[in-house]
């Protein structure tokens, strides 16, 4: 009878490690297309990465970059003071988007160029993602904004 215990206790542990690894690999496997890293302009220009992988890049758009083409097709730059990157984008920017302001853009790098899929600027005059913040203040040139 003890050993009957034993070996249905061991079964019941095999199984729920089993279930566990199964489901594991199921939830990475769903996220696997979610999950996009973000890179300031200058890690993007020291390593830039394949044009299959999707990533997020932000900092701020370059003043003068700003070039309008036919229909919604819109070109700019984007740096964090220390690298510039090329990005393109076909659709509506967001109201709040212009020169000298935070971005965040979702896409990829093809033949150096960033092609976006998504952009989204800031929401209120003090707003910047963290991640733009932090590249800002690694590069040196972040400035705090003023309170008002």
């Amino acid at each position: 009878m003890k050993n009957l215990k034993k070996q249905r206790r061991i079964q019941v542990i095999a199984l729920a490690t089993v279930a566990l690894v199964v489901a594991t690999a199921l939830i990475g496997y769903a996220m696997r297309d979610g999950i996009n890293y973000f890179r300031s302009p200058s890690q993007v220009a020291e390593a830039p990465p394949p044009a299959s992988e999707v990533f997020r890049i932000g900092g701020l758009v370059e003043e003068g970059s700003l070039v309008r083409g036919q229909g919604e097709k819109v070109r700019f730059s984007v740096t964090d003071g220390g690298a510039s990157v090329s990005v393109t984008y076909a659709g509506v920017l967001p109201d709040l988007f212009e020169e000298n302001q935070g971005m965040v853009g979702t896409g990829r790098l093809v033949d150096g160029v960033f092609e976006a899929s998504e952009i989204l600027a800031k929401h209120d005059e003090t707003y910047m993602p963290k991640e733009v913040v932090d590249a800002l203040k690694e590069q040196g040139v972040y400035q705090e904004p003023e309170e008002s």
